[in-house]
Formats: C-alpha cells, sequence, structure tokens
C-alpha cells in the first residue's frame, strides 16, 4: 500500500516549465551562497567507489550498495555510494586543506533499500560538503555557527526565489532552535521519535537536533547514525516545518567528524571493532586524516520546501510503483 499522501485540491504554484526554471535557479544560488558562508571550493566527486577500499557507506546498516563489476578491471568490485561521508575527509587530505578549508559536491545515488513515500526516493541528490577545523573547534558552539550560516544561505535563497514568485512559501524571520535529543525526549517521552520532531518543529519552525546516533535513557537512540563518521555528541539534523503540508523535512545531516577517540568509542558501542584495520579507520586512529565538519544537504528536499511542492517526484526523475504513479494522477500530480 504506498505510503505517500496528497491533500485534496493541491494545485503546485509552479507549472512544470516554471519548476524546472525554478529548480535551476535554486541550485546555482544555494551552492553559491553556500560556498561563501562556509568557505567552500568546488570538486568533483565519484558515482561509484571500489567494494574493497570500504569508503561507501551503509547508513548504519539500513541500507546495502548496489554493486557491479567492471570487465575491464578484473577481480574489482565497484559500488555506487550511498554516501561521501568518508571520502570527502580523504579529499580534503589529499588537497593539503588548511582549517578553515573546505569542498562541496554534487552527490547523486541510489539507495535501492529505501521506502518510497512523499520524501523518499530511491534516486538521492544532495549538496555533500566537508570542511577542515582546528582541535580549538571540536565543540558544540561551533556546531551551531555552522548550522546557523546554512540556515541563513536557504533563507536567501528563498527571498531571491521568492521575488521572480512571489506565491512561494516564505522561511524570513525564522531562527534555528536547538535542542539535544535527550531533552526533546524527556519532553515528549510518551511519543516516538518521528513524532517529537513534528512536534517541536511545528512549535519552533527551525530546528536542528543534536545528538543523532547516541542512545538515550529510553535504551535507544533517537534515530540511527553510522559509528564511524559523526561524533554523535556533536552532530544532528535540521528540520524545517513545512506549514503547508503540516509536516517536516529534514533538510541536512550534519556533524563534526569522529576523532580517534570517539571513534573507538562509538565502535565499542555498536561492537565493530573488527573494523579498526581498515584504511579509512586505521588514518583516523593515527592522525593521518583531518580534523573535519560535514554534512549533506538534500537538493531535492530543498526544492520541495522552497517550491511548495507535495511529493518529491514533482522535482526530481526516479522510478515509482504503479500504486505511486496512480495515486498521484488521479490528484493533478505530475510526476518528472
Amino acid at each position: 500500500m504506498t505510503k505517500i499522501f496528497i491533500p485534496e485540491g493541491y494545485q503546485p504554484i509552479l507549472t512544470i516549465p516554471e519548476t524546472q526554471a525554478c529548480i535551476e535557479m535554486l541550485k546555482d544560488i544555494f551552492s553559491r551562497n553556500l560556498r561563501q558562508m562556509l568557505n567552500l571550493k568546488r570538486v568533483s566527486a565519484p558515482l561509484f567507489l571500489r567494494s574493497e577500499i570500504a569508503l561507501n557507506d551503509d547508513l548504519g546498516g539500513s541500507s546495502k550498495a548496489v554493486e557491479f563489476k567492471i570487465p575491464a578491471i578484473p577481480d574489482t568490485t565497484a559500488e555506487i555510494v550511498q554516501s561521501l561521508a568518508k571520502w570527502k575527509r580523504f579529499a580534503l587530505h589529499q588537497y593539503g586543506s588548511e582549517p578553515g578549508e573546505g569542498l562541496v559536491t554534487d552527490m547523486n545515488a541510489i539507495r535501492k533499500d529505501e521506502e518510497l513515500d512523499n520524501l523518499h526516493s530511491v534516486y538521492v541528490d544532495q549538496w555533500d560538503w566537508e570542511r577542515v577545523i582546528s582541535a580549538d573547534e571540536r565543540n558544540l558552539e561551533f556546531l551551531k555557527e555552522i548550522v546557523e550560516k546554512i540556515h541563513l544561505a536557504i533563507v536567501a535563497t528563498s527571498e531571491i526565489l521568492r521575488a521572480k514568485f512571489p506565491d512561494l512559501p516564505d522561511y524570513k524571520g525564522q531562527t534555528v532552535y536547538f535542542i539535544d535529543a535527550q531533552d526533546l525526549e524527556d519532553l515528549y517521552p510518551e511519543e516516538d521519535a518521528k513524532t517529537r520532531e513534528y512536534l517541536i518543529s511545528k512549535e519552533h519552525g527551525v530546528v536542528f537536533l543534536i545528538g543523532i546516533g547516541k542512545e538515550l535513557r529510553s535504551g535507544k537512540p533517537h534515530d540511527s547514525r553510522a559509528s564511524d563518521y559523526d561524533d554523535w555528541d556533536l552532530n544532528g539534523d535540521l528540520l524545517f516545518y513545512d506549514e503547508k503540508f503540516d509536516r517536516v523535512i529534514e533538510i541536512s545531516s550534519m556533524g563534526i567528524r569522529v576523532d580517534s577517540d570517539s571513534l573507538l568509542k562509538q565502535l565499542t558501542l555498536r561492537d565493530e571493532l573488527d573494523k579498526v584495520d581498515r584504511p579509512y579507520h586505521k588514518a583516523i586512529l593515527e592522525g593521518e586524516l583531518p580534523l573535519t565538519i560535514g554534512g549533506g544537504i538534500g537538493q531535492s528536499r530543498l526544492s520541495m520546501l522552497l517550491l511548495g511542492k507535495a511529493h518529491i517526484g514533482e522535482v526530481q526523475s526516479s522510478i515509482w510503483d504503479q500504486e505511486t504513479l496512480d495515486y498521484c494522477k488521479a490528484r493533478g500530480v505530475e510526476l518528472l
């Protein structure tokens, strides 16, 4: 049974040609804003990686990458990226980047195990960014400063789009509300994680939820997060309340990356110490890789939010089951 929902009487603000033009504007403007705010340089990134180097992300064990063989390179298995979280840190090391310098790339991925709904697709597109930091910047206040800059880049992009299309949603004047996942659980102890996100986001508009992956007093984390890239005490999700559809959209997952101490701690908690001899983990433990902060910002998610779209298929081309196609068609929603 389809998990999507299109409100009765929904009418897109923009036509399909206007939507395509607006997406192009949005991507150009936001990418420029993000680079300026965080001092990032655009780089090229891989679409696939060698399986044996273990640089791909398993999304906390929730998704298996798409694999394929390359006849021209015998005995090698390649896999489509699911995230570039680990690759970016190696890239910054390769480029010789200093604290305060970073990179951003257009990441395109396939997550074949994704459950499809209004916000989720098998195809993933995001701005993947990473920046070198100093040891003094591995703290919560610095993380909040970066979150504020990303939020400013989003709002500035929204205002430029609204100057051309005034009926688009207005996000001017909102500020980011920061809350720890444990404090949120304490606030709504009887609710599940997604309901807690909805309630706090509806109240505050824009929320950065800190501490994704760590075990809470309830005995389980707010949400799953891999043990080997984000420091669970110094990461979070940027959530926007989408008033038009009464829902929460997670725009970004980001955080300060693990150092040697937090990597060992988190691998131990997950019973994954067998990973320590892999090249990526070994490079962190031996201090070869720089300290970094980074994350991903969903391109289609941001387009949905700022363009007032009901379904992610209105802003990206992907593959959908027949029930979803029939449902959307019956409600006048054209999927790209």
